[in-house]
């Protein structure tokens, strides 16, 4: 793609963004409690990864092998 293509694609993309903003400003502001809901079990999910398996599993100093 050439340079004006981008540019001329960036413009229409900031006016689009712009005028979806002024006509549903009420709908994307009304959503935003749910969306804070939503990230929270999100948040659990994909940055825990997953509870117990916090360290290297079977190395050979642990205390759990010797026994």
């Amino acid at each position: 793609m050439d340079r004006r293509f981008k540019i001329t694609l960036a413009i229409f993309f900031v006016i689009a963004l712009i005028l979806l903003w002024g006509e549903h400003k009420v709908h994307l502001l009304g959503a935003l409690p749910w969306l804070i809901l939503l990230a929270c079990p999100l948040l659990h999910v994909f940055m825990h990864g997953g509870h117990g398996h916090h360290g290297p599993q079977g190395k050979k100093g642990d205390q759990r092998d010797e026994q």
